[in-house]
């Protein structure tokens, strides 16, 4: 696969970048469909599921079972007086609500003025179990003594923080803060969230296409990507104990000789062989038909491996580069995150930023201090579309 991401992707790299986003239950589904609809695959065991890989489980219960993120976090100092409001990050305590935790620890390293900072933080404190904001900004504004215009700017910032739709009052706006983190011209889907959430959940793509003017085909495709849209983003994050529910795509424990190891998960994938029987017909058959079939069914084949060990191996790369980068955040804790710029870790591997942010995006590293989103450890600015 080349390293450069061009503006207009190639087919093939577009197929790639579609591969290299999945998570890993996505890329497991990707599988199981490849191995069903393409006869040309060839299994070693047939009948083997596609568990997770022992070895990854193993050690992933091993992380579970020894996390001393309560204890370090307990432990740590405080008798800090700055009055920067991230200098508590390594404080929280484990019954602290974690949603506003991991929201606000994005904000390291930012330039925010130290107001706005200071009003982000009181709205990270005020979200629910859900991710929302039900206070009034106004009144939030009024309690901490500051201006609309900054209590405004901060939530702006709160609202283009991960996880995606944090911050929000409604469901409505939960879900079209999501859709503008899409690319394309999904105005129809904004439509369909503000006024026709009900004939969604009829599946009434007929209505719905009458009443917008919109394709009944354009309409179902709006309406397949508001149902991928999380309408609780706080979900999995607002009590610590949830994130055992997030399936990490990447390990990282320490090793032999205190070194840092990473291991990716493989999702109990099976190895994807082609068929030796359907190689050999494409050679021996005299039939026209069935040699541009196989042919087309053998390249496909390919093409789905590449991408896939492809995937696999980007993805261990950005997190071995994210390691080396953090090794004192795995070491020692939060206090001591360093800004990561997206195009520091594409320089260093020879790919383009466009790359990496497929790498990580929605991909979960679980180490001894929790579980994080991969796109956690680069700054929020250089993860940001251009």
């Amino acid at each position: 696969m080349s390293a450069t991401y061009k503006q207009t992707p190639s087919p093939q790299e577009t197929q790639f970048a579609g591969v290299l986003q999945m998570g890993v239950q996505e890329l497991r589904d990707y599988v199981e469909t490849a191995l069903q609809e393409n006869p040309v695959f060839e299994l070693s065991d047939p009948g083997e599921e596609m568990l997770e890989d022992p070895n990854f489980a193993r050690k992933r219960e091993w992380l579970e079972a020894g996390d001393w993120q309560d204890s370090y976090y307990q432990g740590q100092d405080e008798e800090d007086g700055s009055r920067d409001p991230l200098s508590r990050m390594g404080y929280y305590l484990s019954d602290e609500n974690d949603l506003s935790r991991f929201v606000l620890s994005q904000f390291i390293g930012t330039k925010l003025e130290p107001e706005v900072l200071q009003a982000v933080e009181l709205l990270c404190d005020r979200l629910d179990d859900d991710g929302f904001l039900s206070e009034d900004p106004a009144e939030l504004a009024a309690s901490l003594g500051v201006s609309d215009a900054v209590i405004s700017r901060a939530l702006t910032e709160l609202q283009a923080a991960d996880p995606a739709g944090v911050g929000a009052r409604d469901r409505t706006e939960c879900l079209s803060l999501q859709i503008e983190r899409h690319a394309g011209d999904h105005r129809l889907a904004r439509i369909i969230v503000e006024q026709f959430m009900d004939e969604l959940a009829e599946n009434g793509y007929g209505a719905i296409s009458r009443k917008t003017g919109a394709s009944e085909a354009l309409v179902r495709e709006e309406c397949d990507l508001i149902r991928s849209l999380n309408p609780r983003p706080g979900t999995g994050f607002s009590r610590r104990e949830n994130l055992s529910y997030v399936t990490p795509d990447v390990l990282v424990l320490p090793g032999e000789d205190e070194e840092l190891e990473v291991q990716v998960n493989g999702g109990g994938l099976p190895p994807l062989d082609l068929s030796v029987y359907y190689s050999n017909l494409l050679l021996e058959t005299p039939d026209e038909e069935v040699r541009l079939y196989l042919s087309e069914k053998l390249n496909q084949a390919r093409s789905i491996v590449e991408n896939i060990n492809g995937r696999q191996a980007l993805l261990e790369r950005c997190a071995k580069k994210i390691v080396a980068e953090q090794e004192e955040f795995f070491r020692k804790g939060h206090g001591y995150l360093r800004p990561l710029e997206l195009q520091q870790a594409a320089d260093a591997l020879g790919v383009s930023k466009e790359w990496i942010r497929c790498a990580v995006k929605d991909k979960y590293l679980q180490c001894p201090q929790g579980i994080y989103p991969m796109s956690w450890f680069f700054t929020r600015e250089s993860m940001s579309d251009e």
